[in-house]
């Protein structure tokens, strides 16, 4: 993995989100450089979902202080909505609306444009562009969001539980496109519940647990601060790649 630390993308200060007497998130901190993939880890209903939410501007934090490329998401969303693509946990589109016609309606909002077939072809569902949205499975429903949150080339992408409903290949083939868009210099913030997918992709994640981050490293460096308990230790039959 490549990290860029030269410039700061992502700025979150003393993040807080109430929802009625839940502290969904508390006192949350972290920044994130551009051109990495920086992890939000968690298990379901930590805050991650909430925390990229207010990054994002679709909710209004209680406390605390955001900057996204310079600009503030609650002040400055017109200047960021061109420039910051998201996947979000849920979302739905009409029925009886065409794949190929969904993407053409997000293409109509951004000028620098990836190419929807390639998109659809990467993603695994080139073969429904004809189809009604009704007729996807959750799987494929899951990938055109992603593929949606790609379509304007963002600088910054925001992806929730990208790979939910999906099997074993579609979600490599997801890791691979996503570790591709970094490459070419995207900013990504990946909200999950998998290890092995932050252990993958991330160059560094954030570890939030009840609304607080109760750890932020490598990935590597997370797994050396558990070390101890047991270790099994066998001898293969034959080698085998790491």
């Amino acid at each position: 993995m490549t990290q860029n630390t030269s410039t700061i993308a992502i700025t979150v200060s003393h993040l807080k989100k109430t929802y009625g007497n839940v502290q969904a998130v508390d006192d949350v901190s972290f920044a994130v450089n551009e051109g990495e993939i920086f992890g939000l880890l968690g298990p379901n209903g930590a805050g991650k979902t909430t925390t990229v939410e207010c990054i994002t501007g679709l909710r209004h934090p209680d406390g605390g202080t955001i900057s996204v490329l310079g600009l503030d998401p609650q002040v400055n969303g017109d200047a960021l909505h061109p420039v910051v693509g998201v996947q979000l946990q849920f979302s739905t589109f009409p029925d009886k609306l065409k794949v190929s016609e969904i993407l053409d309606m997000y293409q109509s909002f951004y000028q620098n444009l990836a190419n929807p077939e390639e998109l659809a072809n990467a993603l695994g569902f080139n073969e429904k562009l004809g189809s009604y949205y009704k007729t996807l499975s959750g799987g494929q429903k899951q990938r055109v969001s992603v593929a949606l949150a790609l379509i304007g080339q963002p600088k910054i992408a925001v992806l929730d539980e990208m790979t939910t409903s999906l099997d074993p290949q579609a979600r490599l083939d997801i890791w691979e496109l996503i570790e591709k868009i970094r490459d070419r210099g995207t900013t990504v913030i990946l909200v999950t519940h998998y290890m092995e997918e932050a252990e993958r992709l991330c160059d560094r994640v954030a570890l939030i647990d009840n609304g607080r981050i109760v750890a932020l490293d490598t990935p590597s460096g997370l797994i050396e601060k558990t070390t101890g308990g047991k270790q099994v230790r066998f001898t293969p039959s034959k080698p085998f790649a790491d």
